[in-house]
């Protein structure tokens, strides 16, 4: 190690890499939410490991999924860019393709959508709906839309 690189870990100044510096990068490792795993999805899960959690976490079929996504309930939910069909929406029209292809055809656009969408669920499945009526909640809307119906089991 370089000199100045062991000077910036002892006194836990800026690192500096090519093309610049990591200005505090030494308190990263100390934050809770470091700790607790929160900054592992930086590292990407090998292929088979997302297609086989995207599987786990999709469970409604391809024509159960089309057909909420032609329901009221799925269009009165979701963030859109625009105004126009939200994010979630589009995430399940692609997720519909997604599950009509063998695991041989996936490319890493397919790889690359299949991580979003493990990470949508995870992340908004763990907040919870606002209500108690969690049937016709627009959590279990916005969830469905990402093809995940969180009172099937």
């Amino acid at each position: 190690m370089r000199e100045r690189e062991q000077s910036a870990i002892e006194n836990k100044d800026s690192l500096q890499i090519p093309g610049g510096s990591i200005q505090g990068w030494s308190n990263a490792s100390r934050s809770p939410s470091f700790r607790r795993g929160r900054l592992r999805t930086m590292t990407k899960t090998p292929p088979d490991e997302t297609i086989a959690e995207f599987k786990k976490v999709v469970n409604m079929s391809p024509a159960e999924l089309e057909e909420f996504l032609e329901s009221d309930e799925s269009n009165r939910v979701g963030w859109s860019k625009d105004g126009g069909e939200s994010v979630g929406h589009q995430s399940g029209r692609r997720i519909i393709e997604l599950l009509q292809k063998s695991d041989s055809e996936y490319d890493d656009d397919d790889i690359s959508h299949m991580r979003k969408v493990v990470g949508y669920v995870h992340r908004h499945g763990a907040q919870g709906p606002s209500k108690n009526d969690v049937e016709h909640s627009k959590w279990r809307y916005s969830l469905m839309n990402w093809g995940n119906d969180p009172l099937k089991k």
